[in-house]
């Protein structure tokens, strides 16, 4: 009541405040997931490039998303000891400038130390960006505006990798990946001119919060069986797209053609997340979770005979299931953490799935390496249906949690 009370008081000055935040979170989150998968556009190139094989094509892909994982909670820290504004803005430049230092021709090494630079920069934006909207909205508002947030960065998916393939059929890639980084030196001009001092620094803790309700007492178990299906669910994603590029060039796609396949499949993803996002607050988590999960698993083992063109009508409606999954558990985690612990939670949640993210590559590379490509795929689908026996356990965990309350 007081928090209606106070927005109706702020009334313009407060909206103006939502829009800016709003407008700063969604641009960062388009930009740096853009940018964190053109990668899967520049894979092929860089292999060929430097005669690399599945394993080590997999060890690149990791090397960032390893970053990215390892620094999110520091990242955090740092926001909030220096300011949002100014760590998103440094952050957003050092994962520009992963792309010119990568067409600087240092062979494997200097590629994978311009990645690991590239995911450190990208690691700030999901802790930060997401801890500007929480500030900026409060109540239930601040769900459906994390929503729209996280809805923004699959508008970055579907345009940056393919402008990236397009550009490259004009220019030479070393030249393309100046520009990709003169879009990051303007997007950290707009976020320091944009974001609102009012939700560049953290929320001061509420008195009245006791240790337990800090800590999240009771709602451990739950948590931790969601955490497990996002890592799972993360991981298989991430070795999907790292190699559905050489599925696809097996298959007879040239370069712009790998780029419009990628646009296809983030497409449906974006779609997937605002269609199951509705379909879970009807159908509940599991049963959005088992749809999901043995659907993406049916889609991919159809994809492998398929010919291009009828591989290619298939990517959107495997986008629709590969995403839909994240966006309905990402909206579980506020009903099992206490408001308190959400930051952190997110925190933890986002070091788990993008570490799955970095490490799983790796993993199916070497089995790329060793059995082909389409055994690697049969092997994410195989992996993909282990999620499904952890939703029923989240679904009692969450019972119990619910009943508990």
């Amino acid at each position: 009541m007081a928090d209606s009370t106070a927005e109706a008081a702020a009334g313009p000055q407060a909206a103006g405040t939502e829009r800016r935040a709003m407008g700063t979170a969604c641009g960062a989150h388009a930009v740096h997931d853009g940018y964190t998968d053109v990668l899967y556009v520049m894979l092929p190139v860089w292999q060929a490039e430097l005669g690399l094989g599945y394993a080590a094509v997999g060890m690149l892909r990791s090397l960032y998303s390893g970053a990215m994982a390892t620094f999110q909670i520091p990242a955090g820290a740092l926001g909030d000891r220096f300011g949002s504004a100014l760590v998103l803005a440094i952050g957003t430049v050092l994962a520009a400038a992963a792309f010119p230092l990568a067409a600087a021709g240092a062979g494997f090494p200097g590629l994978a130390a311009a990645l690991v630079v590239g995911g450190i920069g990208a690691s700030v934006q999901h802790p930060i960006a997401s801890a500007i909207v929480a500030r900026a909205y409060r109540g239930a508002r601040s769900r459906a505006a994390i929503g729209t947030y996280n809805f923004a960065g699959d508008l970055g998916k579907m345009a940056l990798p393919a402008a990236t393939a397009f550009l490259m059929t004009a220019i030479a890639w070393r030249s393309a990946m100046w520009a990709l980084f003169a879009l990051g030196v303007a997007a950290a001009a707009a976020i320091l001119l944009a974001t609102p001092r009012a939700v560049a620094a953290p929320r001061v803790r509420r008195r009245g919060e006791t240790a337990a309700a800090e800590r999240g007492e009771g709602h451990r178990g739950g948590f931790g069986w969601l955490l497990a299906i996002g890592i799972l669910d993360t991981g298989t994603r991430s070795g999907f797209l790292t190699f559905l590029p050489f599925l696809l060039t097996a298959k007879g796609a040239d370069l712009p053609t790998i780029g419009v396949a990628l646009t296809l499949v983030f497409s449906g993803g974006a779609a997937g997340k605002l269609v199951c996002a509705h379909l879970g607050a009807r159908l509940g988590v599991l049963r959005t979770v088992l749809l999901t999960e043995g659907l993406t698993a049916l889609l991919i083992l159809a994809l492998l005979p398929l010919p291009l063109l009828a591989g290619l009508a298939l990517l959107p409606i495997i986008g629709v299931a590969l995403n839909g999954t994240s966006s309905v558990l990402y909206g579980t985690v506020p009903e099992l953490v206490p408001e308190s612990r959400r930051t952190r939670a997110f925190s933890i949640f986002y070091t788990g799935t993008i570490g799955a993210g970095a490490a799983s590559p790796i993993l199916y590379g070497l089995f790329g390496d060793a059995a082909g490509i389409p055994w690697a795929m049969t092997l994410v689908a195989a992996i993909v249906l282990s999620t499904l026996p952890l939703a029923v356990l989240l679904n009692r965990a969450m019972g119990r949690h619910i009943t508990g309350s």
